[in-house]
């Protein structure tokens, strides 16, 4: 029965909600210290920083400013307006990307509001995370969810009550999702003052993208420590049986491939694939 109520509400947030710009700024480049950690953003309007004049104020210079304390990351930004899960599938296919280290994706609102059903998504959403692994070789994927829909300001009653409980149970599949294919869920509960928001009611301020990248930086960190105390202790080398310094360590599945490789005496040793 809401049906064509909805259906008009979604009509008229389209004309009224004014078209802010994705942030100005490089999408690629290099900042930091410390080990090597290369960095793919892959997502929508929110992963484009759309909400903020500046890519140093949005998600990307939040991230990589944060992880740039402990890493010197090396960031590509794979990101437009409008964009759906099935449209970074196409751009995973169509793009001949390099391997990442770790991949952040930001994605789902556009999938939502386009009324795609959850299953159909999740398949997508799996397809993403598959190809990821496959392409890429990420040590950390970490998922995004959606965020509080159900809080925006630019959505009038009953779209909002509609939109944001779909939001939920978007994110209730995606963070299952996640957890049985090696990927981190990273909710957005964020709080969100309307003060924080860009000026459409829709998109992110640069208070919030601040937050998201704060705690998108510490829970990569975190994977990394955790595989860092999992990986077997290397046998004495060149620096006295520690990594070499500047690459991030092996994943522990990646040692018995490399103690074969070192059998062959006339093989010169690749360096760490991690860097």
């Amino acid at each position: 029965m809401l049906g064509p109520a909805l259906l008009l509400q979604g009509l008229w947030v389209r004309m009224r909600t004014p078209r802010l710009p994705e942030a100005d700024g490089p999408r690629r480049g290099q900042t930091g210290a410390g080990p090597q950690l290369r960095l793919l953003v892959l997502g929508d309007s929110s992963a484009a920083g759309v909400g903020v004049a500046s890519q140093s104020e949005a998600l990307l210079g939040q991230l990589t400013r944060a992880l740039g304390r402990r890493y010197t990351v090396a960031y590509r930004l794979e990101a437009r307006t409008g964009a759906t899960t099935a449209d970074a599938l196409d751009t995973l296919d169509r793009r001949n990307m390099a391997p990442s280290d770790v991949v952040v994706t930001a994605l789902g609102v556009n999938d939502l509001t386009a009324g795609r059903k959850i299953r159909a998504w999740l398949a997508d959403q799996k397809r993403l995370i598959d190809g990821l692994h496959a392409r890429l070789k990420p040590r950390v994927i970490l998922i995004s969810g959606l965020p509080p829909v159900h809080l925006f300001p630019a959505l009038p009653q009953p779209l909002r009550w509609y939109l944001g409980n779909g939001a939920l149970a978007y994110n209730t599949a995606l963070e299952a999702l996640a957890e049985a294919n090696g990927a981190l869920f990273l909710p957005l509960d964020f709080s969100l003052d309307i003060s924080q928001m860009a000026t459409d009611g829709f998109h992110p301020g640069r208070g919030v993208y601040r937050e998201w990248g704060r705690r998108a930086a510490a829970g990569i960190h975190a994977r990394l420590n955790t595989q860092m105390a999992a990986a077997p202790v290397r046998s004495q080398d060149a620096n006295g049986g520690h990594p070499p310094h500047g690459n991030l360590p092996s994943a522990p599945e990646d040692h018995a491939a490399a103690a074969a490789s070192n059998h062959n005496p006339g093989k010169e040793r690749e360096p760490c694939p991690d860097c």
